[in-house]
């Protein structure tokens, strides 16, 4: 018998009220939605959560990709639907800690939906041409202030978590590099490997599997198993490890009894190896899950450290 079963029977025989309620959700489908296109690495991680959840909720869990407006489209939709529990988000940190200051239009807030269970983390990367000079990020950081202003790198976009790494990485460093933005990392990568752009920050499953560029760090705690030659940038003597998390959120005003059933059935999702096999094939850390308080925690303190960022650079 699941947790989540278990759960609900052990409630059944405490407090047949509480149960009549818990017995009510899931009534029907729960749709989540990813608000990325399909293919990526969020969505590939959606959808070995949707396919663990259905069979212990008992009801289809279904993942619709609802893209555009750098995530704020899919993100308000659900900010704006019934706080029953059957429509969620699958959502990184960044739709409640810089879409609300990059595209107020959406009505998003910090608030507008709560953390059920974090599911994924990304690591972020700098990487440069197979060919490069640059060996180390101490050969980048010894060009940058040979020349400064002069080095120039590509993200995915303004505002973009790649980009705010970087950005609290050069102020770590001393650092003044110039920023140039396309629409994703394979842009980025296109541009570095053309010469155009001495360097990239890119999300590290972008470097999986590719042998024409060479990465010389990654933003991360921990080196990540898929590249245990590259080091961190802790590990180049830089106290910065940003990533981009992120997971299962519900409506703002969805009850705390449907709150803390999804947790528990995220949890026992997390430890299935058809997940943690997603997982490894989207590079995840070891770490990559956590309940709602630790989430909650964690999003609050990513949210006071990208206001300070968002502050320092223009987003027009």
């Amino acid at each position: 018998m699941s947790i989540v079963r278990r759960v609900l029977l052990l409630a059944a025989c405490l407090a047949p009220s509480f149960a009549a309620a818990q017995e009510a959700f899931p009534a029907r489908p729960i749709q989540i939605v990813n608000p990325y296109p399909a293919g990526g690495a969020t969505d590939l991680m959606a959808r070995a959560l949707a396919a663990g959840l259905a069979p212990r909720l008992g009801q289809p869990v279904v993942v619709v990709n609802r893209d555009g407006a750098a995530g704020a489209i899919g993100t308000a939709s659900v900010a704006r639907a019934a706080a029953d529990g059957h429509t969620l988000a699958f959502v990184p940190a960044l739709v409640l800690t810089v879409l609300p200051v990059t595209h107020p239009a959406s009505g998003l807030r910090p608030d507008s939906l709560r953390p059920i269970c974090q599911m994924f983390s990304n690591a972020q990367a700098i990487a440069v041409r197979g060919d490069s000079p640059w060996r180390s990020l101490g050969d980048l950081v010894a060009a940058g202030r040979a020349t400064p202003g002069r080095v120039t790198y590509g993200t995915l976009g303004v505002a973009s978590i790649p980009h705010l790494a970087i950005l609290q990485w050069t102020a770590a460093a001393g650092l003044d590099l110039a920023h140039v933005p396309y629409r994703g990392d394979a842009a980025v990568l296109t541009e570095v490997l053309a010469g155009r752009i001495d360097l990239g920050a890119i999300v590290l499953g972008s470097a999986s599997g590719r042998t024409d560029i060479r990465l010389l760090a990654v933003f991360d705690t921990a080196r990540n198993p898929a590249f245990p030659d590259v080091p961190t940038a802790i590990e180049e003597g830089f106290d910065v490890a940003p990533t981009s998390f992120g997971g299962l959120m519900a409506p703002a005003g969805t009850p705390d009894d449907r709150i803390a059933l999804l947790e528990v059935a995220c949890a026992e999702v997390a430890a299935t190896e058809g997940y943690r096999a997603a997982a490894r094939r989207a590079l995840q850390p070891e770490a990559f899950h956590t309940g709602a308080e630790a989430f909650a925690r964690r999003l609050q303190a990513d949210a006071a450290l990208k206001a300070e960022q968002l502050r320092s650079i223009r987003l027009d």
